[in-house]
C-alpha cells in the first residue's frame, strides 16, 4: 500500500506543462502494454513465428522497463537520461534488426544477414552516444559522431531497402514481401525522428543555427521526440510482425 501511495505522490508532481514528463508516463505504459499483448498472444501462432511475435514483446518489454527509470530520472533530475536511453536501445534496436532476418527466414535468409544489421546498428548507436553524451563540450565532435551514426543508418536502409534483405522479401513474396515493405518503412521514415531529437539537443544546432535558445528546453525537446518516436516504431514494429504472424498462420491452417 506504502508503494502505492509513493507512486501516486511521484505521478503527482508531472506538472501539467512537462510535456516530457508526460510522453515518458505514456511511453512506458503503452510499451507494456503491448508487450503483454505481445506474449499472450504466442499460442494462437504457427510455431516458426511464434519466435517473430516474442522478439516484438521483448523489444517492447525492454522499452518498457528503461522508461519507468528513464520517467522517474526525469522527474527527480530535470535531466535527460541518456545514459538509460542507450542502454536501451542497444538491446531493442538490434533485436529490431533481428526481426528482418526472422520473417525472411521463410526465404532462405542466412544468419550473416542478421549480424551485418546487428554490427550496423551497433556502430550507429555507440557513436550516437559519443557524441550525445561523451562529446558535450565540443560541438564539432557531435557533429563527426552523428556523422558517422548517420552512415551506419544510411548502409542499414540500403540493405533492407536495395540490397539482400529486399531481394529476400522479393522471393518470398506475398505476406512477408507487405510485411518487410512496411517495415522498411518504419527504417527510413520513424527511425529518422532520432537525427531531429540528436539535433534539437545538440549545442549549436542544424548546422550552427540553434533550434532551441534554452538548453534545458532543447533537452526536453530532444527527449519528446525521442519518446514519441520509441513508442511509435518499436510497437508499430510489433504489430507489423504481429500482422504477418497472424496472416501467415491463418493461410497455414486453411
Amino acid at each position: 500500500m506504502s508503494n502505492f501511495m509513493y507512486l501516486l505522490a511521484d505521478v503527482a508532481k508531472i506538472a501539467n506543462d512537462d510535456y516530457t514528463g508526460f510522453t515518458f508516463f505514456i511511453g512506458s505504459m503503452a510499451m507494456m502494454a503491448a508487450s503483454a499483448f505481445f506474449f499472450l498472444s504466442l499460442s494462437q501462432f504457427d510455431n516458426k513465428w511464434r519466435t517473430s511475435v516474442l522478439v516484438s514483446g521483448l523489444i517492447t518489454f525492454i522499452a518498457a522497463v528503461h522508461y519507468f527509470y528513464m520517467r522517474d530520472y526525469w522527474d527527480a533530475y530535470g535531466e535527460s537520461p541518456t545514459f538509460f536511453r542507450y542502454v536501451d536501445w542497444i538491446l531493442t534496436v538490434p533485436l529490431m534488426c533481428v526481426e528482418f532476418f526472422l520473417i525472411l527466414r521463410v526465404a532462405g535468409a542466412k544468419q550473416s544477414l542478421m549480424w551485418k544489421l546487428i554490427f550496423w546498428s551497433v556502430v550507429m548507436l555507440v557513436t550516437g552516444y559519443f557524441g550525445e553524451a561523451m562529446s558535450m563540450d565540443s560541438p564539432t565532435m557531435q557533429w563527426v559522431w552523428g556523422l558517422v551514426s548517420g552512415i551506419a543508418y544510411f548502409i542499414i536502409v540500403y540493405i533492407v531497402w536495395f540490397g539482400e534483405a529486399k531481394k529476400l522479401a522479393e522471393s518470398a513474396g506475398g505476406n512477408v514481401l507487405t510485411a518487410h515493405k512496411i517495415l522498411c518503412w518504419f527504417v527510413l521514415v520513424g527511425w529518422a525522428i532520432y537525427p531531429v531529437g540528436y539535433i534539437l539537443g545538440t549545442e549549436g544546432g542544424l548546422f550552427g543555427v540553434q533550434l532551441v535558445e534554452n538548453i534545458d528546453a532543447a533537452q526536453g525537446a530532444m527527449n519528446v521526440v525521442y519518446n514519441i518516436g520509441d513508442s511509435v516504431n518499436k510497437i508499430g514494429f510489433g504489430l507489423v510482425v504481429f500482422a504477418l504472424a497472424m496472416k501467415s498462420t491463418s493461410t497455414s491452417s486453411k
